[in-house]
């Protein structure tokens, strides 16, 4: 484990040859600076894990120093603890005030300076534990919600649901996932899953577009929420495409025979975080339903659209009007294969 460095300043060697023994036979590694211009040098350089710092210098005094160590990001959050004269009270106060977190007298109590020391390197590493904690919170927020909504959740404590009037929508769905079920094993099968969805997440990110949920083999994202995208699906199609460039060459690099098939549509939609413990971000609506129809009615390896994406993609793509197919619940519906972009 690697030692706690301190750093001890103080212009009087006597003073630096006891403190420097005290700490090294305790299993601390102390470095040395006897003025205040040196002691920033080290604390930048080598940064300490705590300074031990005396008041009464000549040239750059410790409360001159500390006001440097205290304005600069890299050394500012590193506990001081002054050096002071036992009888000086009026010093320790304003020791405190300038930014120590403590104060060791002289003349020097072993006891004392190894349970000052100890009990500062143990708070500070106590709030990085914090810190560490924190930060994870942070970012398993930000992976499972949308960067705005996250956000919203932390400054505010919660997130009202939303309505918005232009968005796209994408489901994909793997086909013949049951007979890919019996065939691999679990473990298999999840790493496969991971390895595809984790380069749908790259594709989507790149596109500008987001992913709102995985359910088993079916994968859903959105774009234009919860940030407005005027051009939504005309990126989420690109994204679509580039899916399935990525499967046409995973499998001709594997001889695997992994398909989607993939239905997107354009329209209005409300999202919001359901859930108060395990939160999920989800989407909903009849545009919602729509897009899982044109999935449903997609074909394998194809990109099945409906009359309001193709309407809103026309001018950019090679879109192929399909036979009219009767959707649940909406009828008679136009539905259009993309085939790759307009020359």
């Amino acid at each position: 484990m690697e030692k706690s460095r301190i750093l001890i300043v103080d212009d009087i060697e006597e003073n630096l040859k006891v403190l420097t023994e005290t700490l090294t036979q305790e299993g601390f590694h102390p470095l040395q600076a006897k003025n205040g211009e040196r002691a920033i040098q080290i604390a930048k350089k080598a940064s300490p894990d705590l300074i031990l710092l005396d008041i009464k210098m000549p040239g750059m005094n410790g409360y001159e120093t500390i006001s440097v160590l205290k304005s600069d990001p890299e050394t500012k959050e590193i506990p001081v603890i002054f050096i002071s004269a036992l009888n000086q009270i009026e010093d320790k106060i304003k020791g405190f005030t300038s930014g120590a977190v403590d104060y060791v007298s002289k003349p020097f109590q072993k006891e004392e300076v190894i349970a000052r020391v100890t009990t500062h390197l143990t708070l500070r590493q106590a709030l990085k534990d914090v810190e560490i904690e924190r930060e994870k919170s942070e970012s398993l927020l930000r992976n499972v919600l949308p960067q705005s909504v996250a956000k919203e959740l932390k400054d505010t404590g919660n997130s009202k649901p939303q309505w918005f009037n232009n968005v796209s929508i994408l489901f994909s769905d793997v086909v013949d996932f049951t007979s890919y079920s019996t065939n691999l094993d679990p473990i298999s099968l999840i790493n496969e899953l991971n390895t595809m969805f984790t380069k749908f997440d790259e594709i989507m990110e790149s596109n500008g577009c987001e992913r709102i949920k995985t359910i088993g083999d079916a994968y859903l994202a959105v774009c234009g929420m919860p940030d407005y995208v005027d051009n939504h699906a005309y990126k989420l199609t690109k994204a679509a495409l580039e899916i399935k460039d990525y499967l046409t060459q995973k499998n001709s690099e594997n001889n695997s025979g992994w398909s989607v098939r993939i239905g997107i549509h354009s329209g209005e939609v409300v999202g919001g975080i359901v859930g108060t413990k395990k939160y999920i971000y989800d989407i909903f609506g009849d545009s919602v339903n729509m897009a899982s129809r044109m999935e449903s009615n997609s074909e394998p390896m194809e990109i099945n659209i409906s009359e309001n994406t193709y309407n809103l993609v026309k001018d950019k793509y090679n879109c192929i009007l399909r036979d009219p197919i009767d959707v649940k619940g909406k009828g008679i519906t136009n539905m259009y294969f993309v085939k790759g972009f307009l020359n």
